[in-house]
């Protein structure tokens, strides 16, 4: 063999050589990124297991507290229902049913209070209105913004009259509570949302008024 054969074939096994060390370190990078994306990919899938598995034990929870007598809450019947223009003063704080608006307020989360005769036609159309005390600490309303997130039939909003720091309303229905953590306000919600007991379960809480 020439000594130029010998270094071309010199050159080609060096060359060879250096392809195989280049194919090792991307495999050893190829294993390296992908295990830690399975890794990552992993752990994300087993948080959101853990939320969504909590999610519906404390929705469970709630459907089956609801089938019991809930400790505390208080009827009223014979309410009337008429449409009126003028204000009303209820009994309760907030009120449970009577005459009210011909207007509803549309359910969802309010940072100001609202009207009260408004609200209460909202109750009339199977909503449940959760109150609280304007100076509830901020942890204790995002709870209470939590369990009425999602729920086409929840009301939630700041009543400066009430007595007691939380109030959960359905028509002629009323639970006064001291902890936004109480677990009787699922229960209530699971309960009375959308419930036979209201005059009209099942009309819209949409398309009324904001507030």
């Amino acid at each position: 063999m020439s000594n130029a054969s010998k270094r071309r074939a010199e050159n080609q096994a060096i060359l060879a050589e250096l392809r195989a060390k280049q194919k090792a370190k991307q495999r050893k990078w190829n294993i390296l990124v992908y295990g830690s994306f399975g890794l990552v990919l992993a752990a994300i899938i087993t948080a959101v297991a853990i939320v969504v598995t909590g999610a519906v034990q404390e929705r469970n929870a709630a459907t089956e507290a609801a089938k019991k007598p809930i400790e505390g809450v208080q009827t009223f019947t014979d309410l009337s229902r008429n449409h009126v223009q003028d204000a009303v003063s209820y009994p309760q704080e907030p009120g449970v049913g009577g005459d009210h608006a011909g207007v509803w307020t549309n359910c969802g989360s309010y940072t100001e209070p609202v009207n009260d005769q408004r609200a209460v036609h909202s109750l009339e159309h199977g909503a449940v209105w959760l109150t609280y005390k304007p100076d509830l600490p901020p942890e204790a309303v995002s709870r209470l913004t939590e369990l009425a997130k999602g729920n086409r039939y929840v009301l939630l909003s700041p009543d400066k009259d009430q007595t007691t720091p939380v109030t959960a309303t359905a028509w002629g229905t009323q639970l006064t509570l001291d902890d936004a953590a109480d677990t009787r306000i699922p229960a209530f919600i699971s309960a009375y949302a959308q419930s036979p007991n209201s005059p009209e379960p099942g009309a819209a809480c949409t398309g009324g008024s904001n507030g």
